[in-house]
């Protein structure tokens, strides 16, 4: 029997788009997804569904059977990035808090992750090492795996132990305090009891060192990764650093990442450049010596996929524009394929799923639909819509997106994607670039909110997938050393002509707009290139290189660290006295800007400190230039809240309509 997708409450939705005219409001955009993850229990039996009212988060735990609520809390006003389930009893999220770190040297501000762990059955909770702040710094940086025994559940952290600090002098309330120096802090791997919060070492960690490990099944360490900031030395051991040393290398930026278990408890996986040159993965036995094995050869990996209990790997999910998923054990990808079959023709992607894949969560998202999770039951063969993103933006009110393919002035074969505005198809249409940030990272097909946002109100918008972005290979991403400001520059505006060339845009008609490293190509899009763009908005920019590179060498101590050398890279630059970094900084270049300037950043940014853009707007002030500087209270790189994201997105597309109408 094939399966059967329940489609009363999808009709109802199909119906209510048709009669749908206008666009929606700009805050059905800006606001944070009503839902934000959906995610199954090992066993299948609990849902936990992470939700958003305005600015406060929801967490809801129910019984898949029968629907009933076992855990529902209200997170406030906090920051939240994710869930967790650890085992079947216990759910994990994960909030951030932005603490001034009050210090003789400086007063930075910095973001500090904890963990407040929930057990579904005694509806007691633990926050993470808050019961040891003697001893550990209270916060969580990464999260390594879970385990039990003898009636015990336990999670693994990383944590800073505070032997040279005495206790953690941070207070969260009122968020300032003092963090161990990055110079003196170390990370030691604890085993974390998931209802007493009493934590013991499980594997030590080393000042200026990079550690990470991988758990198994039973507990124990299967294997442990190092590198050293100053010398950029990777190694990789079988066990903990004690244990036989399964492979070393050197990398300025650290290109190696251990990603887990391999198929066996006795195997780990390691994500790492290959002998070709190109990205690989590499599964080594943690008791050899031989090397590792590569997997995934050709299949273009975005993610991992494992067993959400044990940990082992079971398979990979490939091509972030249509995914598919390849699982080792043919009975999964039966059950996998099968659950997939009724949705053909939509961007499915396996958000959570139970250990045997009987119950999964899909999240789909196409040109007419802005983001819906199924719970698919395998055994009753039944799929229904259990939570929807946006639940305000209907079918008509979702832009066409689709992979648009040009090249670069040099030849190189670029990609970017194209959102469209919705209804019929229309030529000639006025654009917004929104270049995206990292440098290394990239824009795929889906629903993009910023992106259906400004399509929404009558643009095109070209996401460019520019050399130095992830995505297409460790040869394309290296293609971008050196090239900030320069060819990853122009690799944004031959996009724009070569849509021009097709007739879809009107490159007169254009604004660049972007966020973080987005930020700064649309700066420089109008400082470092000319005669191209009417307007140039940015959230949370680089503005100044050799500002941006002396602030990063103080947070890191040094600039003998992979942060440093990464933006070394990239920028093609060796110390922050290079003068290359004062001619691709839009600031120096204020008094060339040939287009009014919107500056957005929140006060809160650990990430690119706000200075940056408040330099850039009195360079613009002081150079005669038209410039508007709005800065967001309570607001962080991420834009993890309701009320600011809307006000940044209102901003933009008010400003954008001023100096590019759409009509």
């Amino acid at each position: 029997m094939s399966l059967i997708r329940v489609g009363a409450l999808v009709g109802a939705i199909l119906s209510f788009a048709t009669a749908a005219m206008a666009a929606p409001p700009l805050e059905d955009y800006g606001k944070l997804p009503t839902v934000n993850d959906i995610l199954l229990s090992p066993a299948g039996d609990r849902l936990a569904v992470l939700a958003s009212q305005g600015d406060e988060g929801r967490l809801i735990v129910r019984d898949t059977a029968s629907g009933a609520a076992l855990l529902v809390l209200n997170t406030g006003i906090v920051k939240v990035h994710d869930i967790r389930w650890m085992g079947d009893n216990h759910i994990a999220i994960r909030i951030s808090q932005t603490i001034t770190n009050n210090t003789a040297i400086s007063n930075d501000k910095v973001e500090v992750f904890q963990t407040t762990v929930y057990n579904v059955v005694t509806k007691k909770s633990i926050i993470v090492f808050r019961t040891q702040a003697e001893k550990i710094f209270p916060a969580t940086y990464s999260y390594f795996g879970y385990s039990a025994s003898n009636g015990h559940e336990y999670g693994y952290f990383d944590g800073e132990p505070l032997i040279q600090h005495g206790s953690a002098m941070t207070n969260f309330e009122k968020k300032t305090g003092e963090l161990p120096s990055a110079e003196d802090a170390r990370m030691d791997l604890f085993r974390v009891d998931l209802d007493t919060d009493q934590a013991d070492v499980a594997s030590g960690g080393s000042p200026r060192v990079s550690n990470n490990w991988v758990m198994a099944p039973d507990g124990t360490v299967a294997g442990e990764s190092t590198y050293r900031q100053d010398s950029g030395e990777w190694t990789l051991y079988g066990h903990t650093t004690a244990g036989p040393v399964l492979d070393r290398a050197t990398s300025p930026t650290n290109d190696f990442s251990l990603e887990g278990l391999g198929r066996t408890p006795g195997s780990i996986l390691v994500f790492r450049p290959g002998a070709d040159g190109e990205w690989s993965y590499r599964e080594y036995s943690i008791d050899s010596l031989k090397g590792g094995t590569s997997l995934f050869a050709d299949l273009g990996v975005v993610r991992t996929i494992r067993d959400p209990l044990t940990g082992l790997l079971l398979g990979s999910e490939g091509n972030s524009n249509d995914p598919h998923v390849v699982l080792f054990d043919p009975t999964l990808q039966a059950k996998y394929d099968k659950a997939k079959r009724p949705f053909a023709g939509e961007r499915v992607t396996l958000n959570s799923y139970s250990a045997n894949l009987d119950k999964l969560i899909l999240f789909t998202e196409n040109s007419q639909d802005s983001g819906t999770y199924f719970l698919v039951d395998i055994p009753a063969h039944k799929a229904e819509a259990i939570g929807w993103s946006y639940p305000t933006i209907m079918l008509a009110d979702v832009g066409p997106t689709s992979i648009f393919d040009y090249k670069a002035q040099d030849g190189l074969d670029l990609q970017g994607v194209l959102t469209l505005p919705p209804g019929p198809a229309r030529k000639n249409l006025p654009l917004v670039v929104l270049p995206h940030g990292g440098p290394v990272e990239h824009d795929s097909v889906g629903f993009d909110w910023w992106a259906q946002a400004l399509a929404s109100r009558g643009y095109a918008v070209f996401q460019p997938n520019f050399r130095g972005s992830s995505g297409y290979g460790k040869a394309f991403e290296d293609a971008g050393h050196g090239e900030w400001g320069r060819k990853m520059q122009t690799d944004i505006s031959d996009g724009v002509a070569a849509l021009a060339k097709q007739g879809i845009v009107n490159p007169s008609r254009a604004c660049i707009v972007g966020a973080s490293y987005g930020g700064y190509a649309a700066l420089a899009g109008v400082t470092v290139q000319h005669g191209l763009y009417r307007c140039a908005a940015a959230y949370a920019p680089v503005a100044d290189l050799g500002d941006m590179m002396t602030w990063t060498t103080r947070v890191n101590d040094s600039t003998n660290n992979e942060t440093t050398r990464y933006f070394y890279q990239f920028i093609g630059v060796k110390s922050n006295a290079d003068p290359v970094l004062q001619t691709l900084s839009p600031r120096r270049l204020a008094a060339r800007a040939d287009a009014p300037v919107l500056l957005i950043h929140g006060k809160d940014d650990t990430t690119v400190p706000i200075e940056q853009s408040r330099g850039m707007a009195d360079a613009l002030r002081a150079a005669g230039k038209p410039v508007e500087m709005i800065e967001l209270n309570g607001e962080d790189h991420h834009l993890l809240k309701s009320t600011t994201r809307m006000q940044m997105l209102a901003a933009i597309v008010a400003f954008v309509e001023k100096y590019n109408p759409p009509n």
